[in-house]
């Protein structure tokens, strides 16, 4: 057994733990130890398929130190005139990159790709079998989100005799036509598919969307590292939470004024994963009028479908697409500061990336664990309607935590996986707003944050009438 010391044991060199070993590199002179059962650096873009893209742009997705893509807004297609998407490939080079020209060449970091982690600072190669013992500070489990594709699991429903069933990833590799395509799943994975096949000049009237859940969905265009789309959000989504009566007047006015969307106007929506489109893309997914609602796939055979709530025709002229499953499951929050052991979760939400690069600050920064936790507090990954209200309240009260932190918020207005630093950096009417009146940055917009104060105390009232019912 080969025995190894440092300062730091990053178990996953995934997205959030190349972002949090980033900036631990940048803010503090400690070595670390990166361990991934992955042969290179990226974590699940590695097993993802081939046609998926960012859903957010590149200028804010990546580790702190080194842009990822080159800011340019997309000129063709359904992103066009937003920032840039990186492909599945772009993003895996990305990674390896810092790995190779920025991590290992700093002297201060050790990779160990290929190995399985058995705990305890224990981990052995999955080729050579050599086995490792890590004498360490602390150790970073950047693996508690537990992100999964498709590929990585098998179908969580019953397929029987010759019917075909494939996951997205195999999707791009299909060699024959079939008469009718089945998406299975309401999420991302399955809108990503549903375009893909339009996009490919599939016939709408040959594609059936079987959809458990109808999701909200959040508009692109109010997710940029730009003014106008901070203005955005406070019109559509801020200022509509501010009045509400109760729940369904909450989502009836946010959805009015364009803060979420839906693909059905008529059906209301259940769930929220953080889905992003662009309007471009929800006009080519409402081509799909054939969307079964009865619950989950239980099984597939020659000729039928069986759901949770009745059953649907199929053929062996159908191709079903296995886009089911919780790719990003919401796993409960637990202190991710704790003695020896750092848990990596959001605290903003579904922007995974920035929090594991905000708590490698944060933990170059302060000494008490009470202090980190205060600081921190983990936001978990949607998955209801309801987790809308209180991922939005949770995403505040820690903007309110960080405003009062000198250094943290300095931190923040430089940081290129923070949105808001973008705004900063490109508008030089901002810029200028805020020498005339000579106070910072996070603190210009009072409108805003009396605003948000606003409706965080009606979203409490709405979630306390819940709990109440």
């Amino acid at each position: 057994m080969k025995k190894l010391l440092t300062d730091y044991l990053v178990v996953g060199s995934g997205a959030m733990g190349m972002a949090f070993a980033d900036v631990l590199l940048s803010e503090t002179d400690a070595n670390i130890i990166i361990v991934d059962k992955h042969h290179q650096p990226g974590g699940h873009w590695n097993d993802a398929y081939p046609f998926v893209r960012l859903h957010q742009p590149s200028a804010f997705y990546g580790v702190n130190s080194r842009k990822l893509g080159s800011n340019k807004i997309d000129e063709t297609g359904l992103n066009k005139g937003l920032y840039e998407l990186a492909t599945n490939g772009e993003v895996c080079s990305y990674f390896d990159q810092v790995m190779q020209r920025q991590f290992l060449p700093s002297g201060r970091v050790k990779y160990f790709p290929s190995c399985n982690y058995n705990g305890n600072g224990l981990f052995e190669s999955l080729l050579s079998g050599a086995k490792y013992s890590v004498s360490f500070k602390k150790e970073v489990d950047s693996t508690y989100m537990d992100v999964l594709v498709p590929s990585q699991r098998p179908p969580p429903f019953e397929i029987e005799s010759n019917a075909h069933c494939v996951p997205l990833n195999e999707l791009p590799d299909i060699s024959h036509r079939y008469d009718d395509f089945v998406i299975i799943g309401g999420g991302k994975t399955a809108i990503d598919a549903a375009l893909f096949l339009l996009k490919n000049e599939v016939n709408p009237e040959q594609i059936r969307w079987i959809m458990p859940r109808d999701s909200w969905l959040l508009d692109r265009s109010q997710i940029q590292p730009t003014l106008d789309s901070i203005g955005k959000l406070f019109a559509n989504r801020i200022i509509p939470g501010t009045e509400s009566k109760d729940v369904d007047d909450f989502f009836g006015k946010i959805s009015k004024a364009g803060g979420l969307l839906r693909i059905d106007e008529n059906v209301k929506p259940t769930m929220y994963r953080c889905s992003t489109v662009t309007l471009a893309e929800l006009e080519e997914l409402k081509r799909i009028d054939k969307i079964v609602r009865k619950g989950r796939v239980k099984t597939i055979s020659d000729n039928r479908i069986v759901l949770e709530q009745g059953s649907i025709s199929s053929s062996l002229g159908t191709l079903h697409i296995d886009c089911a499953g919780d790719g990003l499951a919401k796993r409960p929050g637990t202190p991710i500061f704790k003695n020896k052991k750092i848990t990596l979760q959001s605290v903003r939400t579904c922007q995974q990336v920035f929090s594991a690069a905000l708590l490698g600050f944060v933990e170059a920064t302060y000494q008490e664990d009470k202090k980190k936790n205060e600081l921190c507090r983990p936001v978990p990954h949607p998955d209801s309607d309801i987790d809308f209200l209180k991922n939005t309240l949770a995403d505040s009260l820690n903007r309110e935590r960080w405003a009062k932190e000198p250094r943290l918020s300095k931190w923040l207005q430089t940081s290129r996986l923070n949105p808001e630093s973008h705004v900063l950096k490109g508008s030089y009417r901002l810029k200028a707003l805020s020498f005339l009146s000579k106070i910072p940055f996070l603190r210009l917009s009072n409108r805003v944050l009396e605003t948000q104060k606003k409706a965080n105390l009606n979203i409490k009232g709405l979630l306390n009438s819940l709990e109440a019912e």
